[in-house]
């Protein structure tokens, strides 16, 4: 039987009276020390007492709170405690809000949030032109749709009108649209398989020889190896961050992006490494360059005038040079048909066709590892040594330096 009345509870809240007063069937009024007053659920759980709250007198009433006591005594008729049941019911109600508010994330909203995420270190022409694509060819079909819901259908529609006309911008954008999906994923805004995955999924839906043609006529503009001691030469002679970044990308191999980022904690130059973490390389494994002579001695000249981190520091949100500095002073030069990329191809034709170095020696010194994966697994050699001596070879005919035809002997054995 109920043992308080409306009176008798305010009567009891005014006096304010530490303690608490039985209601019965486990309810009770609790009044603190400080005088504050509320309703408590006290039960038994394996001959342990547990107090479950209620809420706070006068917002929930008697009659409230008799109500709300009939759910915990289910509970306990149920064999359930009523805590833990009462926990259980708020993770579902919080993952039943999360869920609504996923569903009301935008794919332009996803991509927006992407950006921000990654946007950091890219340059400003590219930061404008990856949301450009999406402008273009994404958001018309997908933008106001909730990124949970986009599917294969979805991603072939933005796809298929132009696959075989252009298909490099379509690929692009596809993969644009796989890295914001995978983020939405790991935010929790949507769940399953990734559909504009290429491997295993849309190679079976899109065209995959266009893609082929497409890439095969991405080849990167590159210089003669023969031109390559004239380019130094003028280089030498230039004193600028934008001149330094093109001799080190020249005599490394390296790509722009390692060249344009690079800090001088990378660089030990009494031993004469560049070690690269995982995290910088295309790859993400960490890769050791060897450097030239010619290389150590213009970075100590750099060395001696700069006090920032990078090498090649720059007015931008990253603090590194900007991302077309090496081919704006390029083409300043005269040079307007050859790409920063393309130095790399000028090297490897060099190795090619003026040395004795193992294809694989080669292939190293542009971190391309062409072992399979049981070859790695038994040779696990970075052929450091032996890509220093090409290195060195490298730089000295860059430089002008004299070089005999065939150079690398001990690169061959």
């Amino acid at each position: 039987m109920s043992k308080l009345t409306v009176a008798k509870v305010k009567s009891l809240a005014k006096l304010a009276v530490p303690g608490m007063i039985n209601d019965g069937r486990g309810l009770y009024l609790q009044i603190s020390k400080t005088g504050g007053v509320s309703w408590i659920f006290r039960y038994k759980i394996e001959g342990k007492s547990r107090y479950m709250g209620i809420g706070a007198f006068p917002a929930v009433s008697l009659a409230q709170a008799r109500e709300a006591a009939d759910a915990p005594r289910r509970h306990l008729a149920q064999g359930i405690d009523p805590l833990t049941a009462r926990a259980d019911e708020a993770e579902s109600r919080k993952k039943a809000t999360s869920a609504e508010e996923a569903r009301m994330v935008t794919f332009t909203t996803a991509a927006q949030r992407y950006r921000e995420m990654h946007g950091g270190d890219w340059s400003e022409k590219w930061y404008l032109g990856w949301w450009r694509k999406l402008e273009l060819y994404a958001f018309p079909i997908a933008g106001d749709l909730s990124v949970a819901s986009i599917d294969t259908n979805t991603v072939l529609k933005i796809l298929t009108p132009i696959w075989s006309t252009k298909t490099r911008t379509a690929d692009e954008v596809r993969g644009q649209i796989e890295n914001v999906l995978d983020a939405a994923k790991a935010l929790g805004w949507r769940e399953g398989e990734n559909p504009a995955r290429w491997r295993g999924h849309l190679i079976n839906l899109l065209d995959n020889k266009e893609k082929k043609k497409a890439r095969k006529r991405e080849h990167h503009a590159a210089m003669s190896w023969s031109q390559v001691p004239t380019l130094m030469a003028q280089l030498s002679g230039i004193k600028s961050r934008e001149a330094y970044a093109a001799r080190l990308l020249v005599l490394t191999g390296a790509r722009s992006q390692m060249v344009r980022l690079a800090t001088w904690d990378e660089f030990n130059l009494d031993s004469k490494v560049w070690s690269l973490t995982a995290e910088r390389m295309k790859m993400e494994v960490a890769f050791r360059v060897p450097l030239a002579d010619e290389v150590i001695e213009f970075l100590k000249e750099m060395k001696g005038c700069t006090t920032s981190k990078y090498l090649f520091p720059g007015r931008g949100a990253s603090g590194a040079m900007h991302a077309n500095g090496i081919r704006n002073l390029l083409h300043g030069l005269g040079y307007v048909d050859i790409t920063r990329h393309g130095f790399r191809s000028t090297f490897r034709d060099w190795a090619a066709e003026c040395t004795n170095f193992p294809r694989e020696v080669c292939e190293m010194a542009l971190a391309h590892d062409e072992r399979n994966q049981t070859e790695s697994a038994y040779s696990r050699t970075d052929f450091f040594d032996k890509r220093r001596n090409l290195m060195i070879d490298w730089a000295r005919f860059a430089t002008g330096g004299a070089v005999d035809k065939l150079v690398g002997k001990e690169g061959g054995l």
